[in-house]
């Protein structure tokens, strides 16, 4: 435990591992960066003007007509803001991606230095902002508890995150940044970065709504205004949008909504491969199987979180015990095909889960996580195997 309360070693190991990580990736890909972004061919052919010469563009598969994954949407937005104009990219669903707008945000003036000036600004970001907030956090931490912010930098839901190129990483970064701000009474800056974590993604609701309500019990009503006036940039943002954007409503998440729907769904997805005899033999059994089970470890992972909720103390860490229980509970609600269909999509929605841990752990000394966190370990060992050994090389071409 004593190396991972060394912070240059620890760094450093960091460091290493997210770029063997990217490695791993490349080399299918004529070690091409551009291959992260996972562009798509049918947006590329949408959005010509602004896709990069020489990218990786993924063709697509029976059942997927070369759509890619998030990472181009973040690029394209991010393209749009470079250009000083609101001329959204096409073929995307604008109602939903385009109130997430911080992270093409942060990306955007990289974009002046041309369109792989945006690529390297979505690597540097990760990088810049994953290492500010262990910095944030290791000082936040007690010398009892400094080994945690090693566990909250080798999330595997972050790495994860940066191998795609997409947000949830950046927004984990942006709330522990935000809670320091918020601890050290440096209230102006935790209201900017509340707004841009608000920006990034909505789970950023998850920490910033138990600190607003922890404030009111304590009757502590400056922080509690503080903590409110994160609202502001996204609320002049979302009103713009609703002024520009008809379908732009909160009403557009209900679709994302199906308790227990996700769970149910892959269970029975399951059954039927292991008795129904449904296991697809295409690229080899073993392969097939592990594919199905990569996800059974995030569903003991759920479990493991919600058992965690009954533990510690009561009166400590209350927000952070809410904030875990609010993530949990939108694992729960999350749909089959928009979530627990697929490994990526589903595992992201755990990537808070890490920081509000720790800080709850910080605050709580008597709470014993070991059971979420070697489950977490787990699954960080299961994705050097998927995307070393599991994930093949999907056809593309270049740009």
């Amino acid at each position: 435990m004593k190396i991972l309360e060394k912070r240059n070693v620890v760094l450093l190991i960091f460091f290493l591992t997210y770029v063997f990580s990217s490695v791993l990736v490349w080399k299918k890909y004529g070690w091409n960066p551009s291959s992260q972004v996972n562009f798509g061919r049918e947006f590329c052919q949408l959005n010509a003007d602004r896709t990069p010469d020489g990218a990786i563009v993924f063709l697509g598969e029976e059942g997927n007509l070369g759509s890619g994954y998030d990472g181009q949407i973040f690029y394209f937005y991010s393209r749009m803001l470079s250009d000083f104009g609101l001329d959204w990219p096409k073929g995307f669903e604008t109602s939903v991606r385009a109130p997430r707008i911080g992270y093409p945000l942060l990306v955007s003036p990289f974009g002046w230095f041309g369109r792989t000036g945006t690529i390297f600004g979505m690597y540097f970001l990760h990088f810049l902002l994953l290492v500010l907030s262990f910095l944030a956090l290791y000082d936040l931490l007690p010398e009892t508890r400094k080994f945690l912010a090693s566990f909250y930098l080798f999330s595997p839901f972050a790495l994860g995150g940066y191998v795609l190129l997409v947000s949830d990483a950046i927004l984990a970064s942006l709330l522990v940044l935000c809670y320091w701000a918020y601890r050290k009474d440096r209230f102006l800056l935790f209201s900017l970065l509340g707004g841009l974590a608000l920006l990034t993604k909505e789970q950023a609701l998850f920490l910033l709504f138990p600190l607003g309500l922890d404030a009111l019990m304590k009757k502590e009503f400056r922080r509690a205004l503080w903590v409110a006036s994160s609202l502001v940039l996204p609320l002049v943002w979302n009103l713009y949008l609703r002024s520009v954007l008809s379908e732009s409503s909160p009403a557009r998440f209900a679709e994302f909504f199906d308790p227990l729907g996700g769970i149910t769904g892959y269970l029975r997805e399951l059954y039927e491969a292991f008795f129904s005899g449904s296991l697809s033999e295409e690229g080899g059994r073993l392969r097939a199987i592990a594919k199905k089970f990569s996800r059974f470890s995030l569903l003991l992972l759920f479990f493991s979180g919600c058992i965690l909720l009954f533990q510690g103390d009561r009166r400590k860490g209350f927000p952070f015990r809410l904030g875990l229980g609010l993530t949990l509970f939108s694992v729960f609600s999350a749909g089959y095909v928009l979530y627990w269909a697929t490994y990526e999509n589903i595992s992201r929605m755990f990537t808070v889960s890490i920081p509000l841990l720790v800080f709850w752990q910080a605050e709580d000394e008597n709470l014993s996580a070991w059971h979420y966190w070697g489950i977490v370990a787990f699954v960080l060992a299961l994705f050097f195997v998927k995307i070393a050994f599991i994930s093949k090389p999907l056809a593309y071409s270049i740009w």
